[in-house]
């Protein structure tokens, strides 16, 4: 990887692990649903142009159906629920739990016939479970269950976006559907958060609202887009495993949030475990390759296709919404 890509990576990486602590501190002033429109609503104003410069936007709208699915799974549901979810859960553990995504997607992918079980992914997959099962026992309050339950849908959301994009917008311009995605979210979000808007706007709170529209929304995807152009979609999804240290790391020492027992054993359980469940396998379109060198084109583009559908889908899970956040 070059230098530039070696930045890029770092910058993501950070970038899409410190909305956690920043929805946390917008939370505690303003309604979740005002956060996410104020998120959504910001972060389109900056991209629209850009979209408007490229003509990344025309194409995207004519795919509507979609579009207004995936943004419904991707950021209308997820950015109100993360919001709702860290009301009453530190963003460590929220930003943790949603690490598990890889694993709810290689599951997803792997019903859907785009990938097949061996025994490494099996191990992965208990491993990480495992992983979020300690979290969830160790540290978070069942009494609770509406938190576990938003999280919960947060992560099938950010598993089933990257599918959709995969399946019915791949061919699109990414900026074009990023930006039409906010466009979506901000009218629905708009009523509802008119409806909870805030009397007052503390300073910490406001600005933790701009930051995760600017930084954490707009500029994160723009630097994406450049990370995927220098290494590639199947390296660039990496960054889903360093987000959610950083959601600890600033959660422990911006937030004074406490360093569980629940997140030293779970937070490597579910490291390694997405790592193991999404790294690719040896399949049937492999063998092809090895059998047929005859049409080796058509043969290594199948193999090609098949190889990398899972990791895209898995991987690219915050690549659309920002739980880095895509991930929140």
């Amino acid at each position: 990887m070059t230098q530039r890509g070696w930045l890029l990576f770092l910058g993501m990486g950070v970038i899409w692990g410190v909305p956690y602590a920043m929805i946390r501190i917008a939370v505690d002033d303003f309604d979740p649903v005002f956060v996410a429109f104020g998120r959504t609503f910001i972060g389109a104003l900056v991209l629209v142009p850009i979209a408007m410069y490229t003509k990344a936007l025309a194409p995207v709208f004519r795919r509507w159906r979609p579009l207004l699915l995936y943004t419904v799974v991707e950021i209308v549901g997820p950015w109100l629920f993360i919001g709702f979810a860290e009301t009453t859960l530190n963003s460590s553990t929220v930003g943790l739990l949603i690490a598990a995504v890889p694993l709810i997607a290689v599951v997803i992918v792997t019903k859907l016939g785009q990938d097949k079980f061996d025994q490494r992914r099996v191990i992965g997959l208990l491993i990480g479970f495992a992983g979020v099962v300690t979290l969830v026992g160790l540290d978070i309050d069942l009494t609770n269950p509406a938190a576990i339950g938003a999280i919960a849908l947060t992560t099938i959301g950010y598993a089933v976006g990257p599918i959709i994009i995969n399946r019915s917008l791949a061919d699109l311009p990414p900026l074009g559907v990023v930006t039409a995605s906010l466009l979506i979210a901000a009218v629905v979000y708009a009523p509802f958060a008119a409806l909870r808007r805030p009397t007052s706007f503390p300073a910490d709170a406001t600005l933790s609202v701009v930051g995760l529209a600017l930084i954490c929304t707009a500029a994160a995807f723009l630097m994406f887009f450049a990370l995927i152009s220098e290494v590639g979609p199947a390296r660039a999804t990496v960054i889903t495993y360093i987000n959610p240290a950083v959601a600890i790391v600033l959660g422990v020492a911006a937030l004074g949030e406490p360093l569980t027992a629940g997140m030293a054993i779970g937070f490597p359980l579910v490291i390694l475990g997405s790592i193991l469940g999404t790294a690719r396998s040896r399949d049937a379109s492999e063998d092809a390759l090895v059998a047929s060198p005859a049409a080796p084109e058509a043969v290594t583009e199948c193999c090609e296709h098949q190889l990398s559908v899972a990791k895209d889908d898995v991987g690219a899970v915050r690549s659309h919404s920002g739980g880095a956040d895509e991930r929140t």
